[in-house]
């Protein structure tokens, strides 16, 4: 059987794929929310989700720094790869040694709802994750009117919001958001605090992850903080496509619709 993964290359499958590694935290969470994790074979270190379940599986460094000895060694079928998460040249090393490699392009929610199914198909697990899909498609098709200028933070030093084209600025318009750093080149513009600021947000959403806000960073926010809500949020919910879409759209709508 071929496929074509969502960066336009084909892959030979000769049956569904038994042994899989994921180079993506969130597609190993989402692995097992469709019944293929007793597949899964190995992992990165970043693989947190689902907690229980994942903890006797090997880990194989960052997304970014594979051991791609380790992953030769585990004799995979299939090695689940993102655009945004993982290098390129760690997918072509692999696909030279002669191991499949699925990757993923994940930048809206169109895209999950739609690359999702079709790895599922590959997979053999399309009924199973059919209801997943179609959440996501639901939460799609009314979304709220715009209703706040928000700046997603993702990181600082250097200061980083989530930008155009992505997964979470799309997910933040589908809840109603208005995405004010996508006004910046770049997928995630990086800039001077004040700068982000001068985009002037209603509302600051600052995530647990990547970079991990809490209490401790609020003091940077004290000049704008009397004309805009500064709000902490789930990181997860905000990038990881996959079995928390639709929950989380859910979410961020009743929080970016919040003291209006």
């Amino acid at each position: 059987m071929q496929v074509r993964d969502a960066v336009g290359r084909t892959i030979e499958l000769v049956a569904p794929p038994q042994r899989i590694v994921s180079l993506v935290p969130s597609m190993t969470e989402w692995l097992f929310s469709v019944g293929a994790g007793e597949r899964v074979v190995g992992i990165t270190d970043y693989c947190i989700e689902p907690s229980t379940a994942i903890a006797h599986l090997p880990r194989l460094r960052g997304t970014k720094n594979p051991d791609r000895t380790a992953i030769l060694a585990l004799h995979p079928d299939l090695v689940i790869a993102e655009q945004e998460e993982n290098r390129e040249r760690d997918v072509l090393a692999l696909a030279a040694a002669g191991v499949n490699v699925y990757v993923t392009a994940i930048r809206s929610v169109a895209d999950a709802a739609i690359q999702l199914a079709a790895l599922a198909d590959a997979l053999g697990v399309a009924v199973t994750a059919a209801p997943m899909v179609a959440a996501m498609q639901a939460a799609m098709a009314d979304p709220p009117p715009p209703a706040r200028r928000v700046l997603a933070l993702i990181w600082r030093d250097p200061w980083m919001a989530v930008g155009q084209d992505t997964y979470a600025g799309d997910l933040l318009r589908l809840s109603g958001g208005i995405n004010v750093a996508a006004a910046l080149p770049g997928r995630y513009p990086r800039a001077p605090l004040p700068e982000l600021l001068a985009l002037n947000p209603d509302m600051i959403l600052l995530p647990s992850e990547p970079y991990p806000f809490s209490e401790r960073d609020l003091p940077a926010f004290s000049d704008i903080a009397a004309r805009c809500q500064i709000a902490f949020c789930d990181g997860m919910a905000l990038t990881w496509p996959g079995p928390r879409t639709a929950a989380a759209i859910a979410s961020f709508r009743q929080l970016l619709g919040s003291n209006l």
